[in-house]
């Protein structure tokens, strides 16, 4: 892939950037040549990541951050307006089923959820992206695009994982909804729904005797392609619908070798 971009003022912000989806993401933007500001809630896998991105022509700024909070949101939001152009926000910070190995019943059915653990799991996944989008907008002009890191989890129902299902869907519809009130300003609003991509966020089930992949038939009922996705693809996805793709808006892209179809 070549340098796409001559202005390194250009900054795009990737949220949950220390690993899987949002550290390819933040790689795909620096060696486009864009400033890239990454932020999670841990500072050594932010580091890897700006480690990884040293001999890219793009620089990558670590913000450390909660995005489930509105200070740290505003924080993350005045890093990237001081290093330039707020061009793009990918609000890919999230979690999912290995959350769930440490807090036992966040992605479980609506019955088995506490309310304790719908608000945590809302809290992350879908308040972070309203902190997010509503820092971006006050700073965000003609040109800039929001790409929202969904899920196939929010199109279709799932068994369990209720709450992480309508976090999904709750971000589908806040881009929608953004896509049509600001797209006359020339900000573009699109989502990404990744299937199954063999990130860290699965490995509790990849690594376990409940990997559907390691089944000749069922591999194919969860994927046409017959495997995981990997972060790069969905970044690549990311990354066309962040810069290319030009007409696109309130557009949700899946991701997930044929899940869907």
């Amino acid at each position: 892939m070549s340098t796409e971009l001559n202005n390194a003022t250009e900054v795009a912000v990737i949220t949950g950037a220390g690993s899987g989806i949002g550290r390819a993401a933040a790689l795909r933007f620096a060696e486009a040549g864009y400033t890239v500001v990454v932020c999670g809630r841990r500072e050594a896998p932010l580091q890897e990541t700006q480690d990884a991105a040293a001999a890219l022509p793009g620089e990558v700024i670590v913000q450390v951050g909660d995005v489930g909070q509105q200070a740290d949101a505003e924080t993350i939001t005045q890093a990237a307006v001081t290093a330039g152009r707020y061009a793009v926000l990918v609000n890919n910070a999230g979690v999912g089923y290995n959350y769930g190995v440490d807090h036992p019943g966040s992605m479980s059915a609506l019955r088995d959820t506490t309310a304790e653990q719908w608000r945590e799991v809302m809290r992350i996944n879908l308040d972070s992206v309203y902190f997010m989008c509503h820092a971006a907008l006050q700073h965000m002009t003609d040109g800039a695009s929001i790409v929202n890191v969904a899920s196939g989890g929010g199109l279709r129902g799932m068994d369990d994982a209720h709450t992480y299902a309508t976090t999904k869907a709750g971000m589908i519809n806040l881009t929608r909804s953004l896509a049509k009130a600001y797209g006359p300003e020339g900000i573009r609003s699109n989502v990404i729904a990744p299937g199954f991509v063999e990130t860290d966020m699965v490995s509790s089930v990849l690594d376990s005797n409940m990997n559907p992949f390691a089944d000749e038939a069922l591999r194919y009922q969860v994927s046409p392609m017959g495997r995981p996705g990997q972060p790069e693809e969905v970044a690549e996805a990311i990354y066309f619908m962040a810069v290319h793709g030009t007409y696109c808006n309130g557009a949700v892209l899946s991701v997930d070798g044929g899940s869907l179809a």
